[in-house]
């Protein structure tokens, strides 16, 4: 039985910016990643974790095919992928989309939310125009809207239904592999788990691979398959979520961990239950 090759597969990423200096100091060389290694296999979630400016971002992006990396090899579905010598093409681009943080940002205010959703069917496919308008529709009813959003805009909608409406964006052409990077942090708890709830039941229906890229442990701990911890641009720890939540081995990884409070709701909810309990139990 031979092994499945991996959707992603990251060998020896590097990654260098060069900051220009000043009258009184040379420029130099800063390194945002050190050496990542990583698999994903189809269907499976890797999680990248790490403080701000650990250089998660800046991997999101190379995986996500913006940018390339300084040193080491990219491969999607086993091939050899380098965007600094050639752009992706259609079909290369169909298998990796991305998923931005920021709702609002990402969405353009001028475009109806049907424009925006046959977008990349306009730009990689030959898809005529009346089978572009059934697809996004129906991609609308997959993410929890309805057909009768597609003439409105972006503004119309709540920070959820604008990260809803991006997610239908990024599977418009069917991609394997989904990189999001922060995608429910700018939303309200609530509705952060409806948006978590929806991403594993799209990753379930169409077999997706997900690179997910969060510093909170919370939204990990419930999505991931894998975790790979980031400190200054070094994977300092990867390994299953049971593993690396019930026994994490680096220091680092036990000062990001105690560091981090719990967001989720249940713990929430008693934190309130209990702050009422103590003003009820105050003298008059």
């Amino acid at each position: 039985m031979t092994e499945s090759v991996p959707v992603v597969e990251g060998r020896a990423i590097v990654q260098d910016y060069h900051v220009p200096g000043s009258m009184f100091s040379s420029g130099r060389l800063v390194r945002a990643l050190k050496g990542i290694d990583f698999s994903v296999a189809k269907g499976q979630t890797l999680a990248i974790v790490g403080e701000s400016g650990s250089g998660k971002s800046t991997l999101a992006r190379i995986i996500a095919l913006i940018d390339a990396p300084s040193e080491g090899e990219l491969r999607i579905e086993g091939k050899p992928v380098d965007v600094s010598k050639h752009r992706p093409g259609p079909e290369m681009r169909s298998k990796v989309q991305m998923v931005f943080q920021n709702p609002y940002g990402s969405l353009n205010p001028r475009q109806k939310i049907g424009d925006v959703l046959m977008e990349p069917l306009v730009i990689n496919t030959a898809v005529p125009a009346g089978e572009r308008r059934d697809r996004a529709e129906a991609m609308l009813k997959k993410v929890g809207l309805q057909p009768e959003h597609f003439n409105r805009y972006p503004h119309m909608f709540s920070g959820g239904q604008r990260q809803r409406i991006a997610i239908a964006r990024a599977l418009m052409l069917n991609p394997s592999l989904l990189v999001l990077d922060e995608p429910v942090s700018a939303l309200d708890l609530s509705v952060q788990a409806q948006v978590l709830n929806l991403l594993a039941d799209l990753q379930d229906e169409f077999d997706l691979t997900y690179v997910f890229v969060s510093h909170d442990l919370s939204v990990v701990r419930y999505i991931a398959d894998e975790v790979m911890v980031i400190s200054k641009g070094e994977a300092v720890e990867t390994g299953s979520r049971e593993a690396v939540f019930t026994n994490p081995q680096h220091p680092y990884t036990k000062s990001l961990f105690a560091a981090t409070p719990v967001t989720d709701v249940e713990a929430i909810r008693a934190r309130v239950a209990r702050r009422k309990a103590a003003r009820q139990a105050l003298p008059a």
